[in-house]
C-alpha cells in the first residue's frame, strides 16, 4: 500500500471512530438520561401521630425558645436556621404522607410549611428577626390551620 493509500485508510479509520462515538454518546444521552430520579420517597413511620411527635414537635420547641428573643449570637442564629430548615424540609416529608382524606388540602398545608419555613430559613441566614418572626408566625398560623382541618383542632401551636 503506498503513502497515499495508507493516509486515505487512516482518514477513513478516524472518521469512522468519531462518527461511532458521536452516535454512541447521543445514542447513550437519549436511551439513559443520567438526571433523572429514579427512586420514590416513602415514609419509615406512617402514623401521622407519631411522625409528628419524633419529628415536629422537638424541632418546634426548639425553635420556639430560640424565637422568643432576638438571637444574641452567632450560636442563637445557627440554631434558629437549622431548626427553620429542618421543619421547611419536614413539609416535604409531609407530602409523603397519604391523609384520610382531602389529599389537595394536604398537599396544601404540606407546600405553605416548606415554604413558610424555607423563608424563616432564609430570614436566619440573613440574620433579619424582623422577618423572621413573620415567617415563623405565617409558618404556625399554617400548621394551626392543617391541625384544625387534619386533627380536629388538637394540638395548637403557639408561638
Amino acid at each position: 500500500m503506498n503513502l497515499y493509500g495508507k493516509t486515505l485508510f487512516s482518514l477513513c479509520f478516524i472518521l469512522f471512530v468519531g462518527l461511532m462515538l458521536i452516535l454512541d454518546s447521543s445514542s447513550t444521552v437519549l436511551a439513559v438520561p443520567g438526571n433523572e430520579k429514579t427512586a420514590v420517597g416513602e415514609p419509615v413511620e406512617p402514623d401521622m401521630h407519631e411522625f409528628m411527635e419524633y419529628v415536629f414537635q422537638p424541632t418546634y420547641k426548639r425553635l420556639k425558645q430560640a424565637m422568643a428573643s432576638e438571637p444574641a449570637d452567632r450560636n442563637a442564629w445557627k440554631s434558629i436556621k437549622a431548626d427553620s430548615l429542618i421543619l421547611a424540609e419536614g413539609g416535604n416529608l409531609l407530602l409523603l404522607h397519604k391523609p384520610e382524606e382531602n389529599r389537595k388540602a394536604w398537599d396544601a398545608h404540606s407546600i405553605e410549611v416548606r415554604k413558610a419555613g424555607g423563608q424563616l430559613y432564609q430570614a436566619a441566614k440573613a440574620k433579619d428577626f424582623k422577618a423572621a418572626q413573620m415567617h415563623y408566625q405565617s409558618m404556625l398560623k399554617n400548621c394551626n390551620a392543617c391541625h384544625q382541618q387534619f386533627a380536629d383542632g388538637e394540638h395548637q401551636l403557639k408561638p
